[in-house]
């Protein structure tokens, strides 16, 4: 079958559907949490008390972002994500420090926020400045309130499929595929990039879809070759237009989520235009993946709120 043209999946509008059905879920949970009584019964006394818990209950979702230093992309970033709060109803803060802050500083930042109760969702706006280590900031963010879920502790859960909450972006693709009705049992998935945020936690997600799943990288021999066999394309390497029509076999579902600044424009791992009368399915890059990675930190954050209030 020839295909003369394919559907370009719109991340922008599967998001907007994401950000307005959390809208209505925290809507009517912070109703149904303000008409609770804030009164418990003393287990000891029988007595009635003020109840604490019930009152943090009707607190709305809170996003805390913590940034280090003013790099432009990441300011462009946080305001999306903060426009995105404001549209479903969900608190957002912003915790800015110096580009010299320490390590400590950031660490005791981060623990600050671990302590609050009105605070449910925390993120560590990367890159970081080359004197901070990922990973010991990562380690520091409270596993409960690791909305980017990047904590080992849940990347875990993630590769047991116990995961409460997903990776951003790997759980962006796998929820479009989905919404899009692009069966993913059985199909051979191939994944061009091995990160740890996006190319590892999501074979392990298509994994628990019961795809096949192969994942390629830079030292991979005979990549053209491998991904010709690919249903499902994933390009996830970091490098403009990489994938070409000799990556991709007539009808494969193509999922670029890679997103680069060439002569001041944007555009992804996939030659857009040499694929898109090959492929099925496909993501345009801006307006596919993107915007539903922040859809997914949304929903991640208001269940982090859930859990946080049972």
């Amino acid at each position: 079958m020839k295909f003369m043209s394919g559907k370009i999946i719109d991340g922008v509008a599967h998001a907007a559907a994401i950000r307005k059905d959390l809208f209505e879920m925290v809507k009517l949970r912070k109703e149904h949490y303000a008409n609770k009584r804030h009164i418990a019964i003393d287990e000891k006394s029988g007595n009635e008390v003020f109840n604490k818990q019930k009152v943090n209950h009707s607190l709305p979702p809170h996003l805390a972002v913590v940034l280090v230093g003013d790099d432009p992309a990441s300011l462009v970033y946080i305001k999306n994500k903060q426009r995105a709060c404001e549209e479903i109803g969900i608190n957002f803060s912003l915790h800015t420090l110096p580009k010299t802050a320490t390590q400590d500083d950031v660490i005791k930042t981060v623990d600050k926020l671990n302590k609050d109760e009105t605070v449910h969702g925390i993120l560590v706006q990367q890159p970081f400045p080359s004197h901070i280590s990922k990973h010991e900031v990562v380690l520091s963010v409270a596993t409960e309130k690791d909305v980017d879920c990047l904590h080992p502790h849940n990347l875990g859960l993630v590769a047991m499929g116990q995961a409460h909450v997903l990776p951003c972006t790997p759980s962006g693709v796998v929820n479009l595929l989905k919404r899009e009705s692009i069966n993913i049992a059985g199909k051979h998935a191939v994944i061009v990039g091995r990160s740890d945020i996006v190319g590892k936690p999501l074979a392990f997600m298509l994994l628990a879809e019961n795809a096949t799943v192969t994942i390629c990288h830079s030292r991979t021999q005979n990549l053209s070759e491998i991904c010709k066999q690919a249903d499902i394309l994933v390009a996830a390497i970091g490098q403009p237009k990489f994938i070409t029509d000799g990556h991709v076999k007539e009808g494969a579902v193509v999922i670029d989520v890679g997103i680069n600044r060439v002569n001041d424009k944007l555009c992804g791992d996939v030659d857009f235009e040499k694929i898109i009368g090959k492929a099925s399915y496909i993501t345009p890059v801006p307006g596919g993946v993107g915007p539903m990675t922040i859809a997914t930190l949304m929903q991640n954050c208001v269940r982090a709120w859930e859990t946080l209030n049972v």
